[in-house]
C-alpha cells in the first residue's frame, strides 16, 4: 500500500481507484455519474491541482481525472517509458477501458499536447474543451524556449530534478502570478517525489521539450478533427513561459473559442484562483 498520510484528505476528499497498465498502477479520481468532464494534468502536479474545480462540478457531472505514471499516487518506476507519446497512449487506454466517451476535456500544461493528441485520433469520443496555460506546437523558435533550453541541456539538470526535487520545489512557485503558493499546500506538490528514487516522472517531462517538438508541430497540423469543437481558453497571463501569445495562437487554430484572460494568474490558474475558473467553467458548459 502506499504511504499517503502526508495527504490532507479534507482538502482532496476523493475516493482513489487504480487502473492497472503497462505493468503499473495508474491512480485516478471518479467522482460522481452524468456527462464526463476529464482532467489531465501537467508537470509537476497531479489531480491534485484540480480539487477546487472537482469538488464544485461533481453535483451535476461525473469528474474523472488521472495521475500520470510517475506523478501524484500512481507508480513511480525507475525503468519505465516516460516519455509524453507513451503518456499519450496510456491516457487513450484508460478512456477506452472506463468506457468513456462525450467527453469534456480540461488540460494544463503538458496535460494539453497528451490529451489533444487523444483528442485527435477520437475526436468523436470529445464534446467540448477546456485548455489551461498549456500548448500544441513547436516552440523551438520561441525566445522563451531558447533560453531555457540552455537549462534543460545542462548536465547538472537531472542532479538538480532528482536530488532536489527541482519541479515542484523550485519551479512550480516561482511559476505563481500574484498570488502566491503557501509551504503547507505546496507540501501536496513536493511529497508524491519524496525520494529521488520517485522523480523521473518530472524529469522526462523536462527532457520531453528537447525531444518532442517536432511531435508537438505534427499535432498542431493535424489538429483540423477537433479545432470546430466549442473551446474554453482560461489563460494566466503572469505566466513567463507560457505566455498570451500562445493563447492567440489557440485562438488562430480553434474557430469556436471563447477565452477568460486572468491578468493576476501565473501558470497555475486552476489553484491561484479557482473560484474564477470554476464559474467561467459552469458558464462555458451551460451554454455550449
Amino acid at each position: 500500500m502506499k504511504d499517503t498520510s502526508w495527504l490532507d484528505r479534507s482538502i482532496y476528499p476523493f475516493t482513489s481507484h487504480y487502473f492497472d497498465v503497462n505493468s503499473q498502477q495508474l491512480h485516478f479520481i471518479d467522482e460522481w455519474e452524468g456527462e464526463t468532464i476529464l482532467f489531465v494534468h501537467g508537470t509537476p502536479s497531479w489531480s491534485f491541482d484540480f480539487r477546487h474545480m472537482i469538488k464544485a462540478l461533481r453535483n451535476n457531472y461525473r469528474c474523472v481525472a488521472i495521475d500520470h505514471i510517475g506523478f501524484g499516487l500512481s507508480d513511480k518506476p525507475r525503468a519505465y517509458d516516460y516519455s509524453t507519446t507513451n503518456h499519450a497512449s496510456t491516457l487513450e487506454k484508460f478512456i477506452v477501458n472506463r468506457g468513456l466517451k462525450n467527453i469534456t476535456l480540461v488540460a494544463h500544461d503538458f496535460g494539453g499536447p497528451i490529451a489533444l493528441s487523444v483528442a485527435i485520433k477520437n475526436p468523436s469520443l470529445f464534446k467540448r474543451l477546456v485548455i489551461l496555460n498549456s500548448w500544441l506546437w513547436s516552440s523551438e523558435s520561441e525566445p522563451e524556449f531558447i533560453k531555457f533550453k540552455r537549462i534543460i541541456k545542462s548536465p547538472l539538470l537531472p542532479i538538480l530534478y532528482r536530488y532536489f526535487n527541482f519541479s515542484p520545489a523550485y519551479l512550480l512557485p516561482k511559476s505563481f502570478g500574484e498570488k502566491k503558493i503557501d509551504k503547507r499546500m505546496l507540501q501536496n506538490y513536493t511529497r508524491p517525489f519524496s525520494t529521488h528514487q520517485e522523480r523521473f516522472g518530472p524529469l522526462a517531462f523536462a527532457k520531453s521539450l528537447l525531444k518532442d517538438q517536432a511531435w508537438f508541430e505534427e499535432l498542431w497540423n493535424t489538429r483540423t478533427s477537433i479545432s470546430s469543437l466549442p473551446t474554453l481558453l482560461i489563460w494566466g497571463l503572469k505566466d513567463s513561459f507560457v505566455t498570451e501569445k500562445y493563447l492567440r495562437k489557440f485562438t488562430q487554430g480553434f474557430s469556436n473559442c471563447k477565452v477568460i484572460e486572468m491578468p493576476g494568474c501565473g501558470h497555475f490558474p486552476q489553484e491561484e484562483q479557482p473560484d474564477q475558473v470554476i464559474s467561467g467553467i459552469n458558464k462555458f458548459l451551460s451554454r455550449t
